[in-house]
């Protein structure tokens, strides 16, 4: 929408930003460079003079979203569907995710999975599914590339790895992941349900020392991803 200095100073502050913000928006998926417009708004809100770099332009974004009181998500203007195209093959890994309900945690989850190139997601019965908007939107291009499939304890492969905080259990770092398993990754609140674990074959947890005794889900299968990737892979981490 184009305003008159006029009709764009009738309105709100945070309107104002909205419709700066949007505008803005829509130039950096289009690619196309910032016009008259734009720079009108710039100047009637008094904002310094915005450079087309990518850093400014998602910077500016933000400050707008800000001051129009929306909440986006960090990667929210600059995402890159896939940055480059891999030919690096899956991993023979099941990560199973057991009742899982934030749709957040599960695209992050796909995110590692395909950074990593770890295998296939069996998602079980309660937890959504690739089609959840939410998880596509969070999995940022990824939800449909990842190996998924439904599926339960019967349809995974042996052994089943356990990764839960209980007392006793070996570290992580410390244990020997076999060629071919399945990782178990439990509920955001109660972790991995009573007859999951005594179906396990073993369970391994994150050494903590501090106050908090556990991660969150997303966050622990990022550091149980990254140290499976490089004892199979014979990557150093940087």
């Amino acid at each position: 929408m184009t305003f008159t200095k006029e009709k764009f100073l009738s309105l709100s502050c945070r309107k104002q930003h909205k419709h700066a913000g949007r505008h803005l928006h829509s130039l950096y998926e289009q690619k196309l460079p910032l016009d008259p417009h734009y720079r009108a708004m710039e100047n009637w809100l008094e904002l310094p003079l915005l450079e087309e770099s990518r850093e400014e332009i998602c910077d500016r974004f933000h400050l707008h979203m800000r001051e129009a009181a929306i909440s986006f998500q960090e990667h929210n203007l600059d995402v890159k569907r896939l940055d480059i195209l891999s030919d690096t093959p899956y991993l023979p890994i099941a990560i199973y995710l057991e009742e899982l309900r934030s749709a957040f945690n599960i695209g992050n989850i796909l995110r590692t999975v395909e950074a990593f190139r770890l295998g296939t997601v069996f998602f079980s019965e309660n937890t959504p599914f690739i089609d959840n908007p939410k998880v596509e939107k969070t999995a940022m291009g990824v939800a449909h590339t990842v190996p998924t499939q439904r599926g339960d304890l019967n349809s995974l492969p042996r052994p089943l790895i356990a990764l839960e905080t209980v007392e006793g259990a070996p570290s992580l770092y410390d244990f020997e992941f076999p060629d071919s398993f399945s990782l178990l990754l439990g509920n955001e609140e109660y972790g991995l349900k009573t007859k999951t674990l005594e179906a396990a074959d073993h369970i391994v947890q994150i050494p903590l020392v501090g106050s908090k005794n556990s991660l969150n889900v997303a966050t622990a299968f990022a550091i149980a991803a990254a140290n499976i990737s490089v004892a199979k892979r014979g990557i150093a981490l940087l």
